[in-house]
């Protein structure tokens, strides 16, 4: 079975393209056997974690094909490392995995500070996207409560209809010029920050504004960041009239309500300009709430394209590699902004609770900057990814979690510390 344009892009766009999702646990460290012997129960019938990309002799021309599944070894997949979780990540994005295995790696990295327990999950995006990561984790826990995800290769839906008008719209939202982040002197660096984001201000900026339906995590999280980019980037903070706009992504689930827990890589990614310029952070949020609505209505443009995509690249499958490179460019793809909720509520593994959970985006060109915010309950944790100067991602998470909090309290007194 070849692999999806999707796929194959995000294995020939000359990325790492490694993500990743951690698990934060309460209790004694894991013991190694009984934690490989959790895993080979719960993920070893699974084809996708038995699965190499395979190139064929000319693979440039006609892409990877899926091999057939190989025999299920816990053990070379599920080892401890001798790090702590946060220069983990670190090395672990800038680095591709092993490609002698299936594309997937769990790790089980030294205590953090607080004393929690990490397992942290690494995958190839070709292999699983954020979605997959967060259903392969909840597959693990003691009270299982997710299906079984459905093999491969899942049935054609429904193609929407679309008016030609939206389509053309869509096109030009989603090729239109853009810009990377400054670039300091010097060589660009890979860094990573994980942020834990305060559960009051993150309450509060999620009722507002007080008027309408609340704010979503993404919408904080777009809002948020575009307030933070001025601060951290001079040549940020005056946009003039005209100058082009700074896009952030969005990844949209296409999955079913019955694709729910299904691995594999059921995602597209619409184009949103930040909203540089507005006065506010109550400015920024409503902007991006604005943006965001229309997010299901541009997915359905999306549903119709794909498909046509895909019959493209089977024809021609040089083009799938030109076209991963071209949204790879720091311009087109500046920053990608994902929000996620674990949807399980209170979980154990091996009898430890589940304090919380930190996504990994991938790496990006020089010039750009990846967040994910995860939230398990009252745990908000904030990751940023960029390639920009060393300390910029612990700058712009910083800067974000401010902005969270002018936007929670703006108009109101500030509470005491």
């Amino acid at each position: 079975m070849r692999l999806t344009a999707l796929e194959e892009g995000f294995l020939c766009n000359g990325l790492p393209e490694t993500i990743g999702a951690a698990a934060l646990f309460t209790g004694d460290p894991f013991d190694l056997a009984e934690l490989r012997a959790r895993v080979g129960e719960r993920w070893g019938a699974l084809e996708r974690m038995s699965r190499l990309p395979e190139p064929s002799r000319t693979a440039a021309l006609l892409g990877h094909r899926w091999s057939a599944p190989a025999p299920f070894d816990a053990a070379v997949h599920v080892t401890a490392c001798a790090q702590e979780l946060e220069p983990l990540l670190t090395a672990s994005v800038t680095r591709r995995l092993p490609t002698d295995r299936p594309l997937w790696h769990l790790l089980v990295p030294e205590p953090t500070p607080s004393g929690e327990q990490p397992l942290l999950l690494l995958a190839h995006h070709a292999l699983l996207d954020g979605s997959s990561l967060l259903t392969l984790l909840r597959l693990l826990m003691d009270d299982l409560r997710t299906r079984p995800p459905a093999p491969l290769a899942t049935p054609p839906r429904e193609r929407p209809r679309v008016p030609a008008a939206t389509l053309l719209k869509e096109w030009r939202d989603s090729n239109a010029r853009g810009r990377h982040l400054p670039l300091a002197p010097g060589e660009p660096q890979a860094s990573v920050a994980v942020a834990r984001l305060d559960p009051d201000v993150m309450r509060s900026a999620r009722r507002r504004p007080s008027t309408g339906r609340g704010a979503t995590l993404n919408e904080l999280l777009l809002g948020a960041f575009a307030g933070a980019l001025p601060t951290c980037y001079d040549a940020l903070a005056s946009p003039a009239d005209g100058d082009t706009p700074l896009f952030a992504t969005v990844p949209m689930d296409l999955r079913a309500r019955h694709e729910t827990d299904d691995l594999g890589n059921l995602i597209t990614a619409i184009r949103v300009p930040l909203p540089l310029g507005a006065d506010t952070p109550a400015g920024r949020l409503h902007a991006c709430q604005h943006l965001l609505a229309a997010l299901q209505e541009r997915s359905r443009a999306h549903h119709v394209v794909l498909p046509i995509l895909e019959g493209v690249t089977r024809v021609a499958p040089w083009l799938t590699a030109t076209l991963a490179r071209r949204i790879a460019r720091p311009e087109v793809t500046t920053a990608v902004c994902t929000a996620f909720k674990w949807r399980d509520g209170p979980s154990r593994l091996h009898g430890r609770r589940l304090n919380g959970i930190v996504t990994l985006p991938a790496l990006s060109p020089p010039g750009t900057a990846n967040l994910g915010l995860a939230q398990h309950g009252d745990t908000y944790l904030l990751t940023v990814v960029s390639h920009l100067r060393p300390a910029d991602s612990r700058l712009i998470a910083d800067t974000v979690a401010k902005e969270l909090t002018a936007m929670a309290f703006e108009g109101a007194r500030q509470p005491i510390a």
